[in-house]
């Protein structure tokens, strides 16, 4: 019952932002056109901008829904746009009511959770570290962030199919490439470590020796 009351006051906050802007919206305009007691209202959120937040990441959550792997990521962003694009006046009212921010945060959740699920899918049984792999999905993440506000800042007007296209084409290898970089960066840095050790029991070998056959 308590998600369900969620769903229908974010109902009905987009219901009310297709006749004014978000910053006139008052808890008891909400609280009339779903049909519950300003209590309810409190009990789920502290306020209004605290239900935008909430909207955001539910409409992140279902957006992502089985778009999280290699295969599907293009049509995960895809879905990203098609739900930003869906929920338009809440968007934009969202945006220019309230400003950047909020919007960027929920860009931000949608396209973290995308490629996270990318970037640990394609780096299975390869040698790099979890803050390794949350710096490849951020180092994305902003880039499409600072794409998808682009196009929100110009009334969602350019054709985002393109857009995604245009994306694809541009990242295609990128990751991966990315993730095998790092592999080798962690091998690399992990060769002086073990040197003393083998040349305690190979005094005869010498660090460039080692280094070489490490190598080949």
């Amino acid at each position: 019952m308590t998600n369900a009351t969620k769903l229908a006051l974010e109902e009905s906050l987009k219901h009310l932002l297709l006749k004014k802007p978000l910053d006139k919206i008052t808890i008891n305009d909400l609280t009339t056109d779903c049909g519950i007691s300003r209590m309810t209202f409190y009990y789920h959120f502290k306020d209004i901008y605290d239900l935008v937040e909430w909207s955001c990441l539910e409409d992140a959550r279902i957006a992502l829904q089985g778009k999280k792997t290699s295969s599907t990521w293009h049509e995960g962003l895809l879905q990203i746009f098609d739900a930003v694009m869906e929920n338009k006046p809440f968007i934009l009212n969202v945006y220019r009511s309230v400003g950047r921010e909020q919007i960027e945060n929920y860009l931000f959740a949608l396209t973290c959770d995308l490629l996270m699920g990318v970037v640990t899918e394609k780096s299975k049984d390869i040698l790099i570290t979890e803050e390794q792999k949350i710096f490849i999905a951020d180092l994305y993440k902003y880039s499409f962030v600072g794409i998808m506000l682009d196009w929100i800042k110009n009334g969602m007007r350019e054709d985002y199919h393109g857009i995604v296209d245009d994306t694809a084409t541009a990242l295609y290898g990128c990751i991966d490439n990315a993730i095998h970089n790092f592999a080798a960066k962690n091998k690399r840095l992990a060769i002086p470590a073990f040197l003393p050790v083998l040349q305690a029991f190979c005094p005869f070998m010498t660090s460039m020796t080692y280094i070489t056959a490490i190598i080949v």
